[in-house]
């Protein structure tokens, strides 16, 4: 034998060793299954383990036990069609453009019927600027998964997203995609042992049209609570959160019935906020749509067991992290213009010197210049809150400044009396982004 083929033999020998110790990665691992579920127009208190006196949410309370949990998770829209394109593409409404609900409407300002071929033609350039983005579901596809899309979907057909399967064919909100939850899970269970056969990661999102509205509740779940309050209305809603809470926990013991939910990360989020009007079906001022918390706040939750320890994390969090969080926890470099942070990260959590967020205009003034539509911009940092309208859109509204820790509701406005702070945290806006 040569020394040659001595020194090659060895040279392999220890190459292999090295191998063999090094720590496992996230790629080298099977990639887990990713389940996100996102609940529709619900309030950032309604739940058993945040604290309502009068909701049952054992399932979600469950989840929240078992998860990395953020009580000061916020989106950063209050409406749903941009708060859903930011979930899924990790970019807030100013850098996808699905800023808005709906498209900019005619001339006459009357937009058509919502499912007419008129209307559908005008939203056409919405979905287009969701096939240029690079979603959860095309990302993922780099590792193999499967992904499924459930519930609500404005941007036409569920591929436009860059899912492999999915249930809505194209109208606005989502056409058989909305059965999901309120009639059947069926769907899920299927695609999930379609998944599991096929030997396949997969993604799955489960957005319920729940409990948005028509709050039409099975009467057992509203008999519950007609006693508790004098609204009809609220009760309404109130039984609309527990049949949501219902559906969540039959979807959690279907992962435990396949015996994978130790390798299936959940994470838990709301498009928007709701605050129920006492005497109408619809939301009451300062929720859905509006700068204030009870539109914008929301519980985020980080499932994984084994992986990461149930903690109740005091920093604030963004629906924005959502998808860096699924990158990282499927061995995924992140894209390098993603704003948001890993919330597997702690660390860059509470580094983090502020979170952000904009609201615009329910109908686009304009696809191309996402300032046309800007209503507000809002800014959190550590505890306080800056609200500050667009003069186009709020010529008379004023910056609002708020101490969260000792003011929930938004009640004392202390911008009058904190110019200094005002004229900071706006710097700060304008930083991450000058309209």
């Amino acid at each position: 034998m040569t020394l040659l083929t001595v020194f090659g033999r060895f040279a392999l020998a220890l190459i292999a060793g090295v191998l063999a110790t090094r720590p496992a990665t996230a790629t080298d691992a099977p990639p887990p299954n990713v389940v996100v579920i996102i609940s529709d127009d619900h309030h950032w208190r309604d739940y058993g383990f945040m604290g309502h006196p009068h909701l049952r949410t054992p399932h979600l309370d469950r989840l929240a036990a078992q998860s990395l949990l953020f009580r000061r998770g916020y989106v950063p829209s209050s409406l749903c069609c941009p708060s859903l394109a930011s979930i899924i593409s990790g970019r807030y409404p100013h850098q996808h453009r699905i800023t808005s609900n709906d498209p900019p409407p005619p001339p006459d300002g009357r937009q058509p019927p919502a499912n007419s071929p008129a209307f559908q033609a005008a939203r056409e350039p919405f979905n287009q600027l969701m096939d240029r983005l690079p979603t959860l579901p095309r990302r993922l596809a780099d590792r193999g998964y499967l992904s499924f899309q459930t519930g609500k979907w404005w941007q036409g057909d569920f591929s436009r997203g860059g899912f492999t399967h999915g249930m809505t064919k194209g109208t606005r909100h989502g056409d058989a995609g909305l059965t999901i939850g309120r009639e059947t899970m069926q769907p899920i269970w299927d695609f999930i042992d379609g998944a599991l056969t096929s030997q396949k990661p997969f993604f799955l999102w489960y957005a319920p049209f729940l409990p948005h509205s028509p709050h039409n509740p099975p009467e057992r779940l509203l008999a519950r609570y007609r006693d508790r309050t004098p609204s009809l209305h609220i009760a309404r809603y109130w039984a609309m959160v527990e049949w949501f809470d219902e559906t969540c926990g039959q979807l959690l013991d279907f992962l435990d019935r396949k015996n994978i939910a130790e390798n299936t990360i959940v994470l838990y989020v709301t498009d928007n906020g709701w605050i129920q009007d006492p005497d109408s079906p619809r939301y009451a001022p300062r929720s859905k749509q509006s700068p204030y918390d009870g539109g914008l706040r929301t519980p985020i939750m980080v499932r994984w067991p084994g992986r990461v320890p149930p903690s109740d994390n005091p920093h604030p969090a963004s629906s924005i992290d959502l998808a860096p969080t699924i990158l990282q926890a499927a061995g995924l470099p992140p894209d390098p213009d993603l704003p948001g942070v890993s919330l597997l990260d702690t660390a860059a959590v509470a580094r983090r010197p502020a979170i952000h967020g904009e609201i615009f205009t329910h109908d686009s003034q304009s696809l191309d210049t996402p300032a046309a539509s800007l209503r507000w911009r809002w800014i959190i940092q550590g505890h306080t809150k800056l609200i500050l309208p667009h003069p186009a859109n709020e010529p008379d509204a004023t910056p609002e400044l708020y101490d969260l820790a000792a003011d929930e509701e938004e009640s004392r406005n202390l911008a009058p009396d904190h110019a200094d702070q005002v004229r900071d945290l706006t710097a700060r806006l304008n930083a991450w982004w000058a309209p």
